[in-house]
């Protein structure tokens, strides 16, 4: 048997958690397999490979058409078969959302969801987003194929996951209408491996408004996950959040996965 760290993080900005140098240290010390950053807001050229070269890690790259916009990156020192970047649809795939890569049996997507912007102004193309994810996800599922899939999903699911939960209900990230997304992934087959290893847990959160300094005290939200589809659930080990790497509003979570 093969033990994977598999990690998410939306760094909001590569180049200044480059130039921090926070990047770099956390894949030092955490030293993940593989692991997905979203909102890198950055294209190759704009970054120094040697900055994660020298950790042995491998890039796969899907940057908005937008300048300073969205984007992903995957960071791998496993050499995936097949990479994909996007879903297929255009209206999507232009923001650099997605990036997908095998392992074996496993389909690992990295993905960056949509935010329902200020007073929902894009909340109807995030629903259709998540439509078109969990279209497409079921597919790979009816391949075949053992799915992970990871990133900021722009929703806290219940209030264990938000700290102030009316405060919440008020905008985007917290509606009904994206709740039910979650909901519909578990009766799709998928677990939330976080919440499922930690079902009571109070207090986690992946993100934090930079507002009155809200994440000195702890008052944030659980937006970023680790989700499997059900075979995979016995593999996974540890889920974990690491609120303590700072350098962006969000800190990597992930997973350790035991597979053969």
């Amino acid at each position: 048997m093969t033990t994977l760290t598999i990690c998410s993080w939306n760094v909001n900005g590569l180049r200044a958690t480059l130039k921090t140098g926070d990047v770099q240290r956390w894949l030092e010390t955490s030293a993940p397999d593989i692991a997905g950053f979203q909102e890198v807001k950055a294209t190759p050229a704009q970054c120094d490979a040697s900055e994660w070269e020298r950790f042995g890690y491998r890039t796969w790259w899907n940057p908005a058409e937008k300048p300073g916009y969205s984007g992903a990156l995957l960071l791998s020192k496993v050499e995936p078969g097949d990479v994909r970047l996007g879903l297929g649809i255009e209206e999507f795939d232009r923001e650099g959302r997605m990036i997908q890569a095998d392992f074996g049996a496993l389909t690992l997507i990295t993905c960056y969801f949509p935010n329902g912007g200020n007073k929902g102004v894009r909340l109807d193309f995030k629903l259709a987003f998540y439509d078109a994810f969990l279209a497409h996800i079921d597919a790979l599922r009816a391949r075949g194929r053992q799915v992970l899939f990871m990133g900021d999903l722009n929703v806290a699911h219940t209030e264990l996951d938000v700290a102030r939960p009316a405060e919440a209900a008020k905008g985007t990230g917290f509606l009904p209408v994206e709740r039910a997304f979650i909901d519909r992934l578990r009766e799709h087959g998928y677990i939330d491996t976080f919440r499922a290893l930690n079902p009571d847990a109070v207090g986690a959160y992946s993100y934090w408004d930079a507002w009155r300094e809200r994440r000195a005290r702890n008052i944030g939200w659980r937006i970023d996950y680790v989700i499997v589809s059900g075979d995979l659930a016995p593999s996974v080990r540890r889920a974990f959040i690491q609120p303590e790497i700072m350098g962006s509003d969000h800190c990597p979570v992930g997973v350790e996965l035991e597979l053969p």
